[in-house]
């Protein structure tokens, strides 16, 4: 018998019971969409992640207080940030930017919008935190220095507040003051769990005096000339800071630093690392579908092999080999999974066309190869068991069979 009428013969079988045949598949086409599926949602949360760290600039490094509400000798302020842009001690230093941030309720024309983070900064923050600006224009030195009440708007702000309108030029209400828009930032990807888009950026002089007071920083933004003098930049800033806010704490009995340096680039190659991590996990988890599809196989198969007892016993008494008997059921028990297979990646597919608990899933080729070579070693593995129970059969005891 030929290798197409063995084919033959096994599609037979499988459309003698559709149904039974198709809930079968159905095992299968979970599993390998599953697998695909959470994967891609992994390799997409990392990917917003990733682009969130790298569009804050992966040649930047970002200080920090540990003593928020402590002190005021280990507070960041501004006297900090100007000693940090130092060119004789902090030579690879291009750009400082204080920041003080909060959140505030944003007005205009009675609609209002609350923003989870309006920024106060100057005007090199922009260039530094790789934040550009798409329509309008960012504020200047002149208005950093005369605390003139400019903002530029995040894309959610302007949609939320001025839907069909053009907000360059408009007054807005932020804290009891007005407010001119002068710009709108550029849109930028979300990791689905906080919008990116949701900001407003003002002066750091303005923001001070209506919203935040003129108490310590909520961090330092500093940008290194190269990518490659991140480190370097960090050790000088170090320096600086163990100089003037160390030495302020020497009377405290913490021992602990009074300052923290998140380096962008250090914190792609965590988080970068975490998600590989991550992703495994979910797609270690999915594949425990593929097994039990794969035991579904089994039990389907070894209910065939029994249904069909009797015929079996014929075709061996017609001289049927025991080969030809083996590769029929294999070829039936992998025609399911590869069936299954091919299904679910399609499934996976359309289904990654959608957002998945607010993260857009990023199919990983891979995960597609590998999910349906492991869904035909699926068919040929627990296919194995009722192939050989149903090749072993003698033929004697197939045709008493009832």
């Amino acid at each position: 018998m030929s290798f197409r009428e063995v084919v033959r013969f096994a599609l037979r079988g499988l459309s003698a019971n559709k149904l039974r045949s198709a809930l079968t598949m159905l095992g299968i086409l979970i599993g390998v969409a599953s697998v695909i599926l959470l994967v891609a949602v992994g390799n997409g949360s990392a990917k917003a992640v990733s682009d969130r760290i790298e569009a804050l600039g992966t040649n930047t490094v970002t200080v920090m207080s540990t003593n928020r509400g402590g002190s005021s000798n280990t507070a960041l302020t501004t006297t900090i940030a100007d000693a940090l842009d130092d060119p004789v001690m902090a030579p690879d230093v291009r750009s400082v930017s204080p920041v003080v941030s909060s959140s505030a309720t944003v007005t205009y024309e009675g609609t209002d919008h609350s923003v989870n983070s309006f920024v106060g900064t100057t005007p090199g923050w922009f260039t530094a935190s790789n934040t550009p600006i798409g329509s309008g224009s960012g504020f200047t030195a002149d208005d950093q220095a005369q605390g003139r009440r400019v903002v530029v708007l995040g894309q959610t702000v302007v949609e939320e507040l001025f839907p069909g309108v053009d907000p360059i030029g408009k007054q807005v209400t932020v804290g009891g003051a007005l407010f001119t828009v002068v710009g709108v930032l550029e849109q930028k990807s979300s990791t689905g769990f906080q919008d990116a888009n949701d900001t407003a950026v003002a002066p750091l002089s303005a923001v001070q005096q209506v919203l935040t007071g003129y108490g310590a920083l909520t961090s330092i933004l500093v940008e290194a000339k190269d990518s490659d003098q991140v480190d370097a930049v960090q050790s000088e800033v170090s320096a600086i800071l163990d100089q003037r806010l160390t030495a302020s704490q020497s009377s405290s009995s913490s021992s602990s630093s009074p300052y923290r340096i998140q380096n962008a680039s250090q914190l792609l190659q965590t988080q970068t690392e975490t998600a590989d991590t991550f992703t495994t996990l979910l797609g270690a988890v999915a594949a425990i579908s593929l097994l039990v599809g794969g035991i579904g196989i089994t039990n389907i198969m070894l209910v065939t092999v029994t249904e069909r007892t009797r015929e079996i016993g014929i075709r061996k008494a017609l001289g049927a080999p025991r080969r030809v008997i083996l590769n029929q059921f294999l070829i039936e028990a992998t025609l399911l999974s590869v069936i299954g297979g091919v299904l679910g990646v399609a499934a996976a597919l359309i289904g990654s066309g959608f957002e998945i608990v607010g993260v857009k899933p990023v199919i990983v080729p891979s995960s597609i190869g590998l999910a349906l070579g492991v869904s035909i070693a699926i068919g040929l593995f627990f296919g194995g068991l009722p192939a050989g129970r149903a090749a072993r059969l003698r033929p004697i005891d197939a045709l008493r069979y009832e």
